[in-house]
């Protein structure tokens, strides 16, 4: 059974999901209702999202299952390798996971990315640093990089 969780930022709610030993979700902008008993996992991921959103933290270290396609799944991994600040064009990450030409394919995986801040899409961008998309809202988006202090072109 899933556990639900929700934590309060500057920008809204956050909810994740854990299956009590990973987690297996991330909700920007969303509050469930908390369900389930509060667990070790539950209380370490409340404490390293407080900490990030309160500029102490810039890696993460909670364990997590990235899920899809096989391509999809090698997309989110490079993804997490993106360090804190920095960021990579959608042409940069298909470079980096061996499909030069498949920039789309690539934005596409990164859009279906369930584990936001554990695994960092905010911090891909289109080309010429433009923000691109975000599948939890340009707000969120132009907040993270705003918090790592990334320079992006803003299309709005």
């Amino acid at each position: 059974m899933p556990l639900y969780s929700s934590i309060e930022t500057a920008t809204g709610p956050i909810s994740f999901l854990t299956d009590g030993e990973r987690v297996t979700e991330i909700r920007l902008g969303a509050e469930l209702h908390d369900r389930g008993r509060r667990t070790a996992l539950d209380r370490e991921t409340r404490r390293q999202l407080a900490e990030y959103f309160g500029g102490q933290r810039v890696e993460f270290d909670l364990p997590f299952v990235v899920t899809g396609t096989r391509f999809a799944r090698d997309v989110l991994t490079s993804v997490t390798d993106i360090p804190f600040g920095a960021t990579v064009s959608y042409g940069e990450l298909a470079d980096r996971v061996g499909r030069p030409r498949a920039a789309r394919a690539v934005g596409n995986a990164v859009g279906s990315n369930a584990l936001p801040l554990l695994v960092p899409c905010h911090r891909v961008l289109a080309a010429h640093d433009h923000i691109g998309g975000f599948g939890g809202g340009l707000s969120w988006k132009r907040f993270l990089l705003d918090l790592e202090g990334v320079a992006y072109v803003d299309e709005a």
